[in-house]
């Protein structure tokens, strides 16, 4: 992130800067105010974070403030006065506030590590939107990825009984693991798309055993056979849509009179 000093009253007058945004400023803090308020029982490192969140964030109004001041109110000039101190005075302004933006934006990763770890994901997601709301797209998008993280160990034991002979509720538990993963983990973690394109063959060979033990009439147009012989392994960009058709065969088999309750 930077900023350019303006060279001219009129030129500092209109002069921004993300971290000298006020709503944007105060955003992150807004945030931690609410988790201690939310909860008076909040202690120990969550408490603190939000804490050291809150004093960081008067610290940077306080010096935003003084460089909106130092540049557009007219200091008065004396005789042998440069102007040279006051542009010095300036830059010190800015620079204060640009380091201390830096340590909110820390200082909200901080939190938001200690917000996964106690499961409280919708509060990271909002720290997320309000970061890349801020400008700071690297820093959410570094939170989104640690969120799914914890989203992908968070089913990892469904994952694991993933297989070609599971009964209908495992079908429907596997299934709604791999939609909540696709739609909570990000794209842009490590091989999201590629991970769970690996479940479909042994899922869609499930379903297929359903299916002809239920004497279901396979459509042409069915893919179930084809995914669950490795059909899709070379195209993970479809994987939902592959995962769609599966669950909307599976569904069509639930639904069907005398078909398996899940």
């Amino acid at each position: 992130m930077t900023i350019e000093p303006a060279t001219a009253a009129s030129q500092s007058a209109t002069a921004t800067s993300p971290y000298l945004s006020l709503r944007q400023a105060v955003r992150p803090a807004i945030l931690a105010h609410r988790l201690l308020a939310g909860d008076q029982e909040r202690a120990g490192t969550l408490a603190a974070e939000c804490e050291d969140l809150l004093d960081l964030t008067r610290e940077l109004l306080k010096a935003a403030g003084r460089a909106r001041i130092l540049a557009v109110v007219p200091a008065p000039r004396m005789p042998d006065e440069s102007g040279g101190d006051r542009q010095a005075q300036l830059l010190e302004a800015y620079a204060d506030a640009g380091m201390l933006w830096t340590k909110v934006v820390g200082s909200s990763l901080a939190l938001a590590g200690t917000l996964i770890e106690r499961g409280e994901w919708e509060d990271v997601r909002a720290l997320a939107g309000i970061l890349a709301g801020a400008g700071e797209e690297s820093a959410a998008t570094e939170l989104r990825i640690r969120l799914g993280g914890a989203v992908w160990e968070a089913h990892r034991e469904q994952l694991r009984a993933i297989s070609n002979n599971m009964p209908p509720a495992a079908i429907e538990l596997a299934i709604n693991a791999l939609r909540t993963i696709l739609r909570e983990v990000p794209e842009e973690f490590p091989d999201r798309n590629r991970e769970v394109n690996c479940f479909l063959p042994p899922l869609a060979s499930a379903v297929h055993a359903i299916m002809k033990k239920q004497g279901a009439e396979i459509p042409y147009h069915s893919r179930v056979e084809h995914i669950a012989t490795g059909g899709v392994a070379k195209y993970p960009d479809i994987v939902k849509t592959s995962l769609d058709e599966l669950a909307a065969e599976f569904d069509g088999i639930c639904r069907r009179p005398g078909g398996p309750t899940t």
